[in-house]
């Protein structure tokens, strides 16, 4: 198990790294945890391939956890079940910014409607995102704003958490820990 102290954590790391399981094994330290997913299995149906992983997902972490899909209203889910014995884990915040991008929503509101739910919940929250501007400059307009974004995400939520933890292989690095 991890031996670090649960506080708010930002995880990062790239496609496959490990970042989930990471964030899953914080939460089971400290028992039950509400994981909240922004995939849902409906939205999915026509992708079989991302069915697929919401199932393994699902299937990996067990009964020890309570899960609620939402692919949007994530703030509204973390204020209304945030409390001190019991953290939330939100995966994936770069899935988030997808489909807030595809509802047409105002990125730049829901990231600080966030970031205040962060700072002000009554619980821990660990969130999880996919780290995507350490590769080429995207050719179109859509992905280089999604690129965009995902930074500034990034960016306004590392700064309020106590701990920021970047997942390479497997293997996490602490690159914040207050």
């Amino acid at each position: 198990m991890v031996d670090i102290e649960l506080k708010n954590t930002l995880v990062l790391g790239g496609a496959r790294s490990g970042k989930s399981i990471y964030a899953e094994k914080l939460v089971e330290v400290f028992g039950q945890g509400l994981y909240l997913a922004t995939a849902t299995v409906k939205e999915s149906e026509d992708d079989n391939e991302m069915l697929q992983r919401i199932l393994k997902h699902k299937k990996r972490r067990g009964k020890n956890w309570q899960t609620i899909e939402e692919p949007i209203d994530i703030v509204e889910v973390i204020d209304l079940n945030a409390c001190p014995k019991r953290p939330i884990l939100v995966d994936c915040l770069t899935l988030w910014l997808s489909n807030l991008m595809l509802a047409k929503k105002d990125v730049e509101y829901e990231v600080m409607k966030l970031r205040e739910s962060l700072v002000n919940t009554s619980g821990p929250l660990v969130l999880v995102s996919s780290e995507v501007g350490m590769g080429i400059v995207p050719s179109n307009n859509i992905a280089r704003e999604f690129r965009d974004y995902a930074g500034y995400l990034h960016q306004k939520l590392a700064n309020e958490c106590k701990q920021v933890v970047f997942v390479v292989a497997g293997l996490p690095m602490i690159i914040k820990d207050e």
